[in-house]
């Protein structure tokens, strides 16, 4: 929807993925410049792929102590927490099981063997992330991953700059897997295609999102192919396997919340799905759906007002 408003857009690649920001075409064209900004500094002092980033420097010296800053330590306490919250089937520290699978290596993937998997499994915990004053150990041999996050937090930071400026109508979209609205009286929300990752060009439904975010994950875009069978890039730190859910769609107030909780909840049966919502949703504004791995789809409560197709 946008009853005739005008439209500017960018498009520039941050955090391996084409970051598209819609704004009104009134809007001075150097304010891309500004927004862009805000996430550059973010993509450049959090982002655990960037050379010298904070997150860099804790993993290449795993087992030291490392001195960071305030929003380290803050972002830290929060994923420590949402990993208490799922009893660690969120963990940041996934990423020695992300490599064992097969991913980030240039070599031809292979089935990895169960005691293999059993001791990458053991460098895989959340609790052993040491934080003093403003300084951050983890374990040695441990690996931190920022990937199921830090674009999210860059997003919800890129809104605030929004705000700040009097931008009151617009939208991001990140890479396709998280999706931030901007919305006023004029043009009170946004329509949000979510596609079926399972069929290329079609749709699983229309969502009407206002002032909202709409945080998506699926297997079927970032995998390894062993033995002709495809294993996803979403790994469960409690069993070292891949899930074998197919996709799962989150609205939230908060970006980085419901990035987190996409992540979080993709390992969940689809009772299991359901259960863990309602329990979210008493402290969190969310609603969702989860597609398993016989393409039965469950939402929590709440989401099908938002579906306009």
């Amino acid at each position: 929807m946008n009853d005739g408003l005008l439209y500017k857009a960018q498009v520039r690649w941050l955090f391996h993925a084409h970051i598209k920001i819609k704004i009104p075409v009134f809007c001075d064209e150097s304010l891309f410049d500004e927004l862009f900004a805000v996430l550059e500094d973010v993509d450049k002092h959090y982002n655990s792929y960037s050379e010298g980033s904070f997150f860099d420097l804790i993993n290449k010296n795993a087992g030291q102590f490392v001195e960071v800053d305030d929003e380290t330590i803050s972002l830290l306490r929060q994923l420590i927490y949402f990993s208490d919250l799922f009893d660690g089937e969120y963990d940041i520290t996934v990423m020695p099981l992300v490599r064992l699978w097969g991913f980030y290596k240039d070599e031809e993937p292979r089935l990895p063997l169960k005691e293999e998997i059993k001791a990458t499994k053991k460098r895989v915990n959340y609790k052993t992330i040491e934080i003093e004053g403003s300084k951050v150990r983890i374990a040695e041999g441990q690996e931190i991953i920022t990937g199921s996050f830090m674009k999210s937090y860059a997003v919800d930071k890129l809104v605030q700059k929004m705000r700040k400026e009097g931008i009151t109508d617009a939208i991001i979209n990140a890479g396709g897997s998280t999706i931030k609205t901007l919305n006023n009286n004029i043009h009170p929300f946004w329509i949000v295609n979510v596609q079926n990752s399972l069929k290329k060009d079609d749709s699983l439904f229309k969502l009407e999102v206002s002032n909202a975010c709409f945080s998506t994950s699926a297997q079927t875009k970032t995998f390894v192919e062993i033995g002709g069978k495809k294993y996803g890039h979403i790994i469960n730190p409690l069993t070292g396997y891949p899930s074998e859910n197919k996709q799962i769609g989150i609205i939230s107030t908060n970006c980085f919340v419901g990035d987190i909780i996409s992540t979080g909840l993709y390992n969940q049966t689809l009772d299991g799905f359901t259960e863990k919502m309602k329990l979210l949703s008493t402290q969190f504004d969310v609603s969702g759906f989860l597609m398993d791995k016989n393409n039965s789809i469950r939402f929590s409560d709440g989401f099908e007002k938002y579906i306009v197709q």
